[in-house]
């Protein structure tokens, strides 16, 4: 298994997702418009992830491609629990991807407390060779629950899944606190962005992201 050949097209795909997803919240800021896209961050799994997932699901080599969605993945952030409808309509409304499967663990949290939107599209990637359609994961999620899944990964790796009593109490109360974040926020979102645009209006129209926080890949739950 040659694992650079095989990851180049997911690499080439997160690249074109990133900067696609972040065109879309450049024209919202151009017209002076709340960007349902607050930032975008991508990565490619490690050849280790993927082998693990692999052992952990029984994942043959030959059925990769089809079996472990999530090699490809983006996620964006927004400030508001509403703001995850706008994104998913976007996607669902472009000819450049396809979606295939959702999971909505906002509505339908984890028991852990875990909440996000994920998305599987089908996105091709133009090769020397031809056209690869391949499987990418789009992660929606607001800035608080974001902190929280982040906050968890890094325990969950720490413990192995095998978290102190305390510490899961606390990833409880906190799951809980987030989301009541979240209520509230939303509650005075027009008062938010009226003041956003007032206070920076021209940062908030033109910046293209290039040099902040969309430019950090990171790993993923």
């Amino acid at each position: 298994m040659n694992w650079e050949e095989f990851l180049d097209p997911y690499i080439q795909a997160v690249g074109e997702l990133k900067i696609k997803l972040r065109g879309i919240r450049k024209q919202y800021r151009k017209q002076n418009r709340h960007s349902p896209i607050e930032f975008v961050t991508g990565r490619v799994k490690s050849v280790e992830s993927i082998q693990e997932k692999m052992a952990l699901r029984g994942i043959k080599l030959e059925n990769i491609a089809q079996e472990v969605q999530d090699i490809a993945g983006v996620r964006v952030m927004v400030q508001f629990v509403d703001d995850v409808a706008e994104v998913l309509e976007l996607i669902h409304q472009r000819k450049d991807m396809r979606v295939v499967h959702e999971r909505d663990y906002i509505n339908y949290k984890k028991a852990s407390g875990y909440r996000s939107y994920h998305v599987i599209v089908e996105y091709p990637v133009e090769t020397i060779d031809g056209t690869q359609n391949i499987l990418a994961e789009i992660q929606i999620r607001t800035l608080a629950m974001n902190f929280w899944a982040t906050i968890e990964h890094s325990l969950n790796y720490k413990y192995k899944g095998e978290f102190p009593d305390e510490i899961k109490q606390r990833l409880e109360i906190t799951a809980r606190i987030s989301n009541q974040l979240d209520e509230e926020m939303g509650k005075i979102r027009d008062d938010i962005q009226e003041a956003q645009l007032l206070f920076d209006p021209v940062h908030r129209k033109l910046s293209d992201g290039v040099g902040n926080s969309d430019d950090t890949d990171e790993d993923y739950k």
